[in-house]
């Protein structure tokens, strides 16, 4: 107990050079990876920022994990991150990892059993439409609880339909 109000130059000093050495490792594994590294695409992709985040925080902090033992965390979680990218190319992979589009609401009606099993409020379902600036329900052509976790709505002239490529899922 007494540790957690000591404070050291040297400790400082220890906090600077492993943030500085943790932020570049994170930097050039972000540019060998690409911008999927901290896309909000799939859960599988969420669990890794989280896992990066927690990394970055236990090497900057603990006296326990070294910058060197940092550096190989980050490397296997983006190892883990392109192995299971590449994989996504087959159905079975993909399933497992990726999440399913549900569909919230169609031709200006809910569905109150999509709404309750993804956790979503009427209340969320209208802040939505009223952000599209949709202003008549019979303009909501749907409204999609997306595989990322954000709400698209879908909207526009009565006799406009959607593309059914846009809602195969």
């Amino acid at each position: 107990m007494n540790d957690w109000f000591k404070f050291s130059s040297n400790g400082l000093f220890a906090i600077i050079l492993t943030a500085i050495g943790i932020y570049i490792a994170l930097v050039i594994l972000t540019r060998i990876s690409g911008k999927r590294s901290f896309s909000k695409m799939s859960s599988f992709d969420f669990a890794m920022t989280v896992s990066i985040g927690s990394i970055l925080a236990t090497v900057i902090v603990s006296k326990s994990v070294s910058l060197q033992y940092g550096i190989i965390g980050l490397v296997l979680i983006y190892s883990l991150q392109m192995i299971v990218a590449a994989a996504r190319r087959w159905e079975p992979i993909r399933n497992l990892v990726d999440n399913k589009p549900t569909l919230l609401m169609k031709n200006g009606q809910l569905l109150k059993d999509n709404l309750t099993k993804c956790k979503v409020t009427e209340s969320d379902v209208k802040a939505k439409l009223r952000e599209a600036n949709v202003i008549k329900l019979s303009e909501v052509k749907a409204v999609v609880f997306e595989s990322t976790g954000d709400i698209s709505v879908l909207h526009g002239a009565d006799d406009k339909a959607i593309d059914d490529w846009i809602m195969d899922f």
